[in-house]
């Protein structure tokens, strides 16, 4: 854990019970004399350090020892344009893409994505929140929905697609925004459209399930 969400962060001294007293006490195995980093979800940009002051059975006080301007964020920012799958497997692979540093995922309703799959922004929220802690990134991943492929290439014009073809993504290639379909690929309508976009592919000779190339595709772009 790097750094914990506290509401109370920023104040001068504070006591902490409950699920957090639990935690930092029985799991992380803090003493008096520990310090703690904490954020505030609303400014996570600051980041404070807190000092143990006394631990009781039910609860703990900690006392302010610095506060700093503390961003941390991948150096490339890559939006991805994700045709819908299961939920399931988005919740999957979200922490893997937040450690990444991911800015932004448009979900996209294109011609072979199964509509009844919802994404619960909600959900990936609280990922995102515990996937941060763990990490250590300040900033929030963005989400988004579009309606349809059209929709999201002409909302982003310098959109580049992965899809099969003989393009193999260059270890230097300088990509903002990629564009990944769902389970069986791009319908024979999507690929006309995106024939006018530059297509990438992975080398490699193996067929990638798309909660698979999302991630690939992202570490090769951004790490």
């Amino acid at each position: 854990m790097i750094f914990i969400y506290e509401e109370n962060a920023s104040r001068e001294r504070f006591t902490i019970k409950g699920e957090l007293h639990k935690y930092l006490i029985k799991v992380r195995r803090h003493q008096e004399g520990d310090e703690i980093s904490m954020r505030l979800k609303n400014a996570p940009e600051m980041l404070y350090t807190y000092k143990i002051v006394s631990v009781d059975p039910r609860s703990l006080e900690v006392a302010l020892v610095s506060e700093q301007v503390c961003e941390v964020k991948a150096k490339k920012a890559l939006h991805i344009g994700w045709c819908v799958i299961d939920t399931k497997s988005v919740e999957k692979v979200l922490p893997s893409l937040n450690e990444i540093g991911v800015e932004k995922i448009t979900f996209i309703y294109c011609d072979r994505s199964q509509k009844n799959f919802k994404p619960d922004y909600k959900r990936y929220e609280r990922i995102l929140e515990a996937s941060n802690q763990q990490c250590g990134r300040t900033d929030f991943m963005e989400f988004a929905t579009a309606k349809n492929v059209q929709e999201f290439v002409e909302g982003n014009p310098d959109t580049k697609v992965f899809d099969f073809c003989e393009n193999v993504l260059k270890e230097d290639a300088e990509i903002s925004t990629v564009l990944i379909g769902c389970e069986g690929g791009f319908s024979k309508e999507e690929k006309e459209l995106l024939s006018k976009y530059e297509v990438f592919r992975l080398d490699t000779p193996l067929v990638l399930r798309s909660e698979s190339a999302v991630l690939a595709v992202a570490s090769k772009i951004i790490l």
